[in-house]
């Protein structure tokens, strides 16, 4: 802590950055995730998928090829990227054509004709002054 805040009625916290960078990370800047991911559970699907779906979106804004791709068919070019799903698990790109594009993942219960949301990520640009 610097002097000023050792002084200070109330104890400033350092804060760290929001996103860490790992330093010996071989992930491409357009790639998905670095290698290949397997996800079992819902569990594991809530927990890692939303960061894995944010980096789609923001690649489909950039990349013609991969916005074709997803959204012919987004589990498999998701599978293609490395990201394998349970069986479970449904991914629809809705709104493709639309300046705030989404993606649903839900999960379809073995026997059942139902499908539950498990979550959504959708593309929002928002303008401020």
């Amino acid at each position: 802590m610097s002097a000023n805040s050792q002084r200070a009625l109330i104890p400033i916290k350092k804060l760290s950055p929001p996103a860490v960078i790992e330093k010996n990370r071989d992930l491409a800047p357009l790639d998905l995730v670095n290698g290949n991911i397997s996800l079992q559970s819902r569990e594991e699907v809530k927990k890692l998928l939303p960061d894995i779906i944010g980096k789609a979106l923001a690649r489909i804004w950039i990349d013609p090829d991969f916005h074709k791709d997803f959204s012919s068919d987004p589990h498999a070019t998701l599978e293609q990227n490395g990201v394998h799903l349970p069986d479970t698990m449904v991914v629809e790109f809705q709104k493709p054509n639309s300046d705030r594009p989404r993606i649903v993942v839900y999960e379809k219960r073995p026997g059942s004709k139902f499908k539950v949301r498990v979550f959504y990520l959708q593309l929002v640009m928002m303008a401020g002054r």
